[in-house]
């Protein structure tokens, strides 16, 4: 089972023309991706401090099919796959609510668990392992 997040475009989602801009669809796969973390049980404020270690986004794409506007209700499935040990990556199909048959936009991002301090790459954390386990789907 994905991880479902639910949401509401907002006027501050969208440009001049009216659709949610390319780049905010990252953000909202990030709320979804944030709002997986807490629902697991991680500290959010903690987990984000990037003191003992740090996730950050190596590689993103985004791919649309059709365009959202302001109040469209969306629903983002979120699924993430371990590839290192070191490694994640999330995909995320973002689909109208009522409408699950077909997604509005599909993207991906990749993170890479380093140590804040020295920029290395480390093992993913205990609490990141029990993240993947709880969404990932089996292989």
């Amino acid at each position: 089972m994905p991880f479902i997040y639910q949401r509401t475009v907002r006027f501050s989602d969208t440009d001049a023309a009216g659709v949610v801009y390319f780049a905010n669809v990252l953000t909202l796969c990030h709320e979804a991706y944030e709002a997986s973390l807490a629902a697991t049980g991680i500290d959010l404020r903690a987990f984000f401090s990037g003191v003992d270690v740090a996730l950050p986004i190596a590689h993103a794409n985004v791919d649309f099919f059709r365009p959202m506007f302001c109040g469209d209700r969306l629903v983002v499935h979120l699924i993430p796959k371990p590839l290192q040990e070191s490694e994640f990556e999330i995909a995320y199909a973002v689909f109208l609510e009522g409408k699950l048959e077909r997604s509005v936009s599909n993207a991906q991002t990749r993170h890479v668990c380093i140590d804040p301090g020295t920029r290395e790459r480390r093992s993913l954390p205990l609490e990141i392992n029990q993240w993947l386990e709880q969404w990932a789907t089996p292989s």
